[in-house]
This record gives C-alpha cells, sequence and structure tokens, in this order.
C-alpha cells in the first residue's frame, strides 16, 4: 500500500529520477524488491527477496516527499539518477576524492552490526542488523541533499524517524544532545588507515544534534535509497539524513548514539572550526569562507561540469518545518 501524504511542499517520484525504472513506482517495487545483502524485509519475506518482487501488501511505505512548489524551485528540481547518488560520493573513509567511495568500498561488511544507543537514557539498547530494518515500520522520505560544497541532489531514501528509535530509549532530563559515531574499522576502511587517502581527517567520523533537531519528523535513519538497501558508499547499513542541514551532519555507518547533557564535538568543526559549525544549517547568506552559498549545482544526468545552477534556499527550503527551532538565533554566528 502506498500512502501519499499531500503538502504544499511536495516532490514526486518523477521529481528524482530520469530512469524509466521508476517512472512506475508499483513496478519498480515488484520488480526490485529490496534485493541485496540483508534486504529491508523481514526473515518472513526471504523466499519473496529471492524471487526478486513483492506485493503492495508486502511492503508499506508511507512517502513524505516534502518540497516547496513555487515556479522558481519547481524548474530547478531537476531529477538525479540513482548511478549519480552511488558514484559521486563524500564518505572519506574509503577516499576523499567523489570516486572512491563506490571503488574501494566494495567489500565491505555490514554484517555482523551492532548500533548501541545509550547515555542519558532509561532503556539503553543495542540493535543488531535485522533490528535495523525489522524494529520500525520503513517510509520513503524524497529529500534533497545539499553538500556544503555547493553541489546537490534529490534522493529517495528508505528509513524511519530518528524520534521512534530515541522514544524507544527514554531520554532522560539530561538529554540535551545526541552524539553520533561511525564504525572505525582500518582494515575495512582504508581512508582511516591512510592518513592521505582519508582526507587528513581524525576518525572515528563523529557528529551530533540538539536533541530537539533529533526529534524533528524530517530527521531519518536511513537503511536504504531507490528502494533497495544502502550501497556502502552511501553509509551502508545505517546512516542519518538531517535534509535542512548540509550533508555533512548527515553522518555514515553509525555504530553509536548517545545522548548527552552537553554539546558534542563534530568532526569537521574539530577540523576547522571558522568553517564547519556545529549546527551547519544550510544558510545562503552565510557564506563558506572560500565559496558563496547562494546557489548550487544540482547534479543530473549530465556530465560533472553541466550547467545546471539554482539559488540555494534557507534551510535546503525545509524552512516551515524547522525554522522555529532556531528562533532568536543569529544563523550565521551560529552556522
Amino acid at each position: 500500500m502506498l500512502i501519499k501524504i499531500p503538502n504544499k511542499s511536495h516532490l514526486n517520484d518523477s521529481d528524482v529520477t530520469q530512469e524509466s525504472v521508476y517512472q512506475e513506482r508499483r513496478s519498480l517495487l515488484k520488480q526490485l524488491g529490496f534485493l541485496g545483502a540483508g534486504a529491508l524485509i523481514s526473515s518472513a519475506l526471504a523466499n519473496k527477496a529471492k524471487a526478486g518482487f513483492f506485493s503492495d501488501d508486502d511492503v508499506s511505505f508511507k512517502t513524505q516527499a516534502l518540497e516547496y512548489q513555487t515556479d522558481t524551485l519547481n524548474q530547478a528540481l531537476i531529477k538525479t539518477p540513482e548511478q549519480k547518488i552511488i558514484s559521486h560520493n563524500n564518505f572519506y573513509e574509503f577516499g576523499a576524492k567523489k570516486d572512491q567511495p563506490a571503488a574501494l568500498s566494495q567489500g565491505f561488511q555490514v554484517k555482523p552490526w551492532q548500533l548501541t544507543i545509550s547515555g542519558a537514557c532509561d532503556n539503553p539498547m543495542t540493535l543488531d542488523y535485522d533490528d535495523l530494518t525489522k524494529l520500525f515500520p520503513l517510509e520513503e522520505r524524497i529529500y534533497r541533499l545539499r553538500c556544503v560544497e555547493a553541489w546537490s541532489m534529490v534522493i529517495p531514501w528508505i528509513g524511519f524517524p530518528l524520534a521512534s528509535l530515541l522514544k524507544r530509549v527514554m531520554p532522560n532530563s539530561k538529554a540535551n544532545y545526541v552524539a553520533f559515531e561511525t564504525l572505525h574499522d582500518p582494515e575495512q576502511m582504508p581512508g582511516q588507515a591512510n592518513s592521505r587517502l582519508g582526507g587528513g581527517i581524525q576518525y572515528p567520523y563523529v557528529e551530533g544534534l540538539r536533541i530537539d533537531e533529533a526529534m524533528n519528523p524530517l530527521t531519518l535513519m536511513s537503511v536504504g535509497l531507490y528502494g533497495k538497501t544502502l550501497p556502502p558508499q552511501n553509509g551502508a547499513p545505517i546512516r542519518l539524513v538531517v535534509p535542512w542541514k548540509y550533508g555533512f551532519k548527515s553522518i555514515k555507518s553509525i555504530v553509536s548514539i548517545k545522548l548527552l547533557e552537553q554539546q558534542p564535538p563534530t568532526t569537521w568543526n574539530k577540523l576547522a572550526p571558522n568553517e564547519y559549525g556545529f549546527y551547519a544549517n544550510v544558510n545562503p547568506k552565510h557564506d563558506h569562507p572560500r565559496w558563496s552559498q547562494a546557489s548550487e549545482r544540482r547534479i543530473t544526468s549530465g556530465g560533472l561540469f553541466s550547467r545546471n545552477r539554482i539559488e540555494t534556499l534557507p534551510f535546503n527550503g525545509y524552512g516551515e518545518q524547522v525554522a522555529d527551532l532556531y528562533k532568536g538565533m543569529n544563523l550565521s554566528r551560529h552556522y
């Protein structure tokens, strides 16, 4: 069953991809199911997964496609093919160049996997690989992704709200922030073992949100994209997606979530605090010290240097849902 939730900021499936297989969404589900290592299904559907299809009754989605429908933005919704999403990546654990993560992550093992949720909560827990796709109903969210490097994509993620997971662990009164940590495994992640390959970052990669940001309905824990499990270069088996923030906040391959009283350190803020703030909200009026943030290059089916320049929107276009979180704050000081 496909449930559409109307919203004046709606974005359609057709805005996402030019591939014909995604033109008919129901056909996609039946043809592809959730194939791949550790498909997004319960063990009860394993045989159907092997057969390569599901009926609409097998997999239920809630589509929350939040997009502004102004004439200007409609012109800017240039489609991002799946092949671009899985081949143009920032995941320094597998290399700092855009094509290295796809090339150097293909042997990455996601099973077994453990995600621990701990800290200022009354019900800490550890999830294994199967829990990531079985504990919560999976939803499709079509979100814009805006990189701090001034390029962007439109991506159909599969996942569940981070709020659902945090409610399960019962945050207590000291839980003001949520800290995230990526797997540290230099044997599997060559960028962690080689400083030059990995961009000189101090590993493991860490990120953080305020608790109210983490509990916002838009904040997603993603386990898939394009109807399939996440590829390793996109953050398998589970990553964060915070669509109103620059992409570096959406930490990949997460193994630890901690609820904290104090603001946690974050990787890029530690590396260059004058360039990358804790909040990292998309803000066209606050430039990066080395380039403008007023516009972005939307990655499409064209070549790497295709001219698809569009204006950047405050909060990446999601201001209606999140602007109140920052009421009264100076967004250039708290960048």
